[in-house]
């Protein structure tokens, strides 16, 4: 799933290649990807990407000051692809393959006609599309908790954060109504670079704890947006991939310590983190690999 990272690094890169051009035309062939109807889809057509923000995990492209926005939500198969030139590429068939949606702008001066589409790979179709007037109006978004890379994030504020909570720390972490752009991927590295188990209640951490979480938040993902800057959309799940320290590399070696990376599954994710530099040295328990042993 594109989490803050990528889809900032995915904003960065529409602002360079979107920005100032103008729809030319807009199909949706995952008809269940579209969540609004008025404004519909086409109002964005003839009218030019003015700016692309990011709100946690969606990303937002603007037509105008008071004009519609076109705010998608990747899901967890979802991505972004950017084309050069659509010349030639015939029109998109409903219910064929994993295109969702596809954005293509007016000729440019060397006459490409250049674009990007939305596609979703897997049976579990999630990623969602909105046209409104406002991004607010999209739920997801209205309820976002605060950012962790805005200015005002501060150790202060994530003690309010966790004061009193008896959520484990990964999933506050993931809870987007909590803190926003965090996902399953980035709250296994954040727990890792804080030295710190997935299973710890957010409101037991002291003070020390909680700044070093900070820390850790902060600079995990500030790096993952530097080492994504300036690549092509296409290169981003590679990138992402390649800068994960436990995240999916279980039965490696931990780069810090050099234990061997360990994982919790459950219904239908799994968690990685390191024994030594995260538990004490005690693997947690893993109740459906137990259940599945028995």
């Amino acid at each position: 799933m594109p989490e803050l990272p990528e889809v900032e690094s995915l904003a960065e890169f529409l602002r360079e290649q979107a920005v100032g051009r103008t729809v030319l035309a807009v199909e949706v062939p995952a008809f269940q990807a579209l969540k609004t109807v008025d404004p519909p889809v086409t109002a964005i057509r003839g009218l030019a990407v003015t700016s692309v923000a990011r709100y946690g995990k969606f990303l937002d492209l603007a037509f105008g000051v008071g004009g519609p926005h076109f705010v998608t939500h990747l899901a967890r198969g979802g991505w972004l692809r950017w084309r050069d030139d659509f010349a030639g590429v015939r029109p998109a068939r409903p219910g064929k393959g994993p295109l969702a949606v596809r954005v293509r702008f007016a000729p440019d001066a060397e006459g490409r006609s250049p674009g990007f589409e939305l596609t979703e790979m897997g049976t579990q179709k999630r990623l969602a599309v909105y046209v409104v007037n406002d991004p607010r109006e999209v739920p997801g978004v209205a309820t976002l908790g605060p950012d962790p890379l805005a200015d005002d994030f501060s150790v202060e504020a994530l003690k309010g954060i966790v004061r009193g909570s008896r959520t484990q720390i990964k999933g506050l972490l993931r809870d987007q109504k909590v803190i926003a752009g965090i996902g399953n991927a980035y709250s296994d590295e954040v727990l890792h670079a804080a030295r710190m188990s997935p299973f710890k209640i957010a409101g037991t951490l002291t003070d020390e704890q909680v700044a070093r979480l900070h820390e850790a938040m902060v600079t995990t993902l500030r790096e993952a947006v530097a080492r994504s800057r300036g690549l092509a959309a296409k290169d981003l799940k590679s990138e992402k991939k390649s800068g994960l320290r436990v995240h999916g590399r279980t039965g490696e070696k931990c780069p810090v310590c050099g234990d061997t990376i360990r994982e919790v599954s459950f219904a239908d994710s799994a968690l990685q983190y390191c024994p030594t530099c995260q538990t004490g040295g005690k693997p947690l328990a893993d109740r459906r690999m137990s259940r599945l042993l028995k």
